[in-house]
């Protein structure tokens, strides 16, 4: 077999981890990333991995439970009793809006900025992001209601190998090229600063990812299944999911890297606003590589957003669709789970449109809002996915071994130790 089909019988296989990896790389990456290494230069990668190991087997869990029950995992917490369905739909009710509204600000910013927007029909910049994030919205909801998973899944393929090679080529060059501005850096992370303490926690917050995308890769997996009409084996399911997660991680760094390398040191401080960000990221990229840079960087990073912002908007209705289904079976069925996904869609496109007309301040104290409240419930969240994964339900082959469950617990005590200590600080 040839080197480009194995390549394409790799890609073939790979669906809800692009997936994963499409809603995770985004606001964390481009926005908290770029901002880790612009402050604080190279230190925080450790951050990155550390966090990174800390939550992997909760990820894992999503679409371990899928491939060894064929049932999403709701299910396993319908199995622990319906006040975790309920638990999970009200931390879902309560942060989708917001974290909707922060993905599409920091989208609307890099439109409005890239296709030169500013003062669109003489509108303020509140207004022009409005305008932007409602067209993306509805340029998503089409894509969405139009394909739905298999759409989803071919577009995810193309915008993860753009992401990818646009952003390592961007490192590349940076290194082979770079500006120098780290020499006068004088910026460095202090556990003693409370400043860089809540700048950790809100970069942490949304690295890789909220927990919820734990729910949503294992329905994501499911819909695959019922796509394709056949049962995903664990060993290919694992795979998938590691890719995504791995990739994530690598891009994490990548982005980290480029702001260290471009930002650290240069004097210049980060705009609140998302299109200043964004103008201010693109000129950066220009003053360092050249103006051949601009498409490389424009692309890699409203491709991030872009489809951060699309398959939010598909895991949030699917996961909120398919809890409704476990709390009333008799009113919500496979015939008008349809219906219910379009109303829930519609619920949150609503809602983050009233939080980007009335309530949008700028788009680092959005971004902060949404990545704290994720930081803080990610205990939650981790706790039952380590209980349904550990049930009885699970076939004992495929439930996790002695040292994963070692894992889970460390993670949930640092989990939970970072929460509190957030809290009280």
């Amino acid at each position: 077999m040839s080197i480009t089909q194995s390549a394409n019988l790799l890609l073939s296989r790979l669906g809800p981890g692009l997936l994963y990896a499409g809603a995770a790389v985004g606001v964390s990456h481009l926005v908290q990333s770029t901002q880790a290494g612009g402050m604080f230069g190279f230190e925080l990668i450790i951050a990155i991995v550390i966090i990174h190991l800390i939550k992997y087997p909760f990820f894992e869990f999503g679409p371990r439970y899928t491939a060894a029950t064929g049932e999403h995992i709701l299910h396993g917490y319908m199995r622990l009793g319906k006040w975790a369905i309920w638990l999970y739909l009200l931390m879902t009710i309560a942060t989708m809006f917001v974290v909707q509204a922060a993905v599409t600000v920091v989208t609307a910013g890099l439109v409005t900025n890239i296709f030169g927007l500013e003062g669109l029909g003489g509108h303020d910049p509140k207004t022009v992001a409005f305008i932007i994030g409602s067209l993306l919205l509805l340029i998503s909801l089409t894509l969405l209601v139009s394909g739905h998973y298999k759409l989803l899944d071919r577009m995810m393929k193309v915008i993860i190998l753009i992401l990818t090679v646009t952003s390592v080529t961007a490192v590349i060059m940076l290194l082979f090229d770079n500006p120098g501005h780290y020499k006068t850096a004088t910026v460095f992370f202090s556990f003693e600063d409370t400043v860089h303490l809540i700048f950790l926690a809100t970069f942490l917050g949304w690295m890789p990812a909220p927990m919820d995308l734990s729910v949503w890769h294992s329905i994501w997996s499911k819909s695959k299944n019922d796509s394709d009409g056949k049962k995903t084996d664990m060993q290919e399911a694992l795979l998938d999911f590691r890719v995504g997660y791995i990739g994530t991680a690598f891009l994490a760094v990548c982005f980290l890297l480029l702001g260290a390398l471009v930002m650290w040191g240069s004097g210049i401080p980060f705009a609140a606003g998302g299109a200043a960000f964004a103008e201010q990221l693109l000129d950066m990229y220009k003053q360092a590589l050249g103006d051949w840079a601009y498409p490389i960087v424009a692309v890699a990073a409203l491709t991030t957003m872009f489809s951060t912002t699309l398959t939010v908007l598909d895991g949030f209705p699917r996961s909120l669709t398919a809890a409704s289904a476990l709390l009333f079976p008799n009113r919500i069925t496979d015939q008008n789970s349809g219906k219910i996904y379009l109303i829930w869609v519609s619920i949150i496109i609503t809602g983050t449109l009233l939080i980007l007309f009335f309530y949008m301040t700028s788009m680092r104290e959005m971004v902060k809002a949404a990545t704290v409240i994720s930081f803080v419930a990610a205990p939650i969240l981790a706790v039952l996915n380590m209980q349904a994964i550990f049930s009885e339900h699970i076939p004992e082959q495929y439930r996790p071994g002695k040292l994963m469950e070692i894992w889970c617990w460390l993670g949930i005590f640092a989990l939970s130790g970072c929460s509190i200590a957030y809290l009280l600080l």
